[in-house]
């Protein structure tokens, strides 16, 4: 998936109102990193997991409710708590 919209990978072709997605990219000091993103449940529980695109990207398509994103790069590990709604984009843009 080639080029970014809002901060995660191009969403052309993607319903949007229908999904519940959870997306962004990974940096450090502003550059892309390469590395894994893991999806947690609310209980902490593993769920699914990417890699980063060349350019940081990741995404997920999930169901609503409260989830933990977790990044996983060389040298560091970062993780933001999120909520994700049916028919919203869920940006999670994580510096580490």
């Amino acid at each position: 998936m080639c080029g970014a919209k809002a901060g995660g990978p191009d969403l052309a072709g993607v319903d949007v109102a229908s999904e519940t997605i959870i997306q962004g990219s990974v940096t450090r000091d502003g550059e892309p990193v390469s590395g894994y993103v893991r999806l947690l449940n609310e209980g902490g529980e593993f769920t699914a997991e990417v890699p980063t695109s060349a350019t940081g990207q990741f995404r997920f398509f999930a169901a609503p409710g409260n989830w933990t994103v977790r990044a996983l790069v060389p040298g560091a590990t970062v993780d933001r708590k999120v909520v994700a709604s049916q028919g919203a984009l869920t940006e999670v843009p994580i510096a580490v």
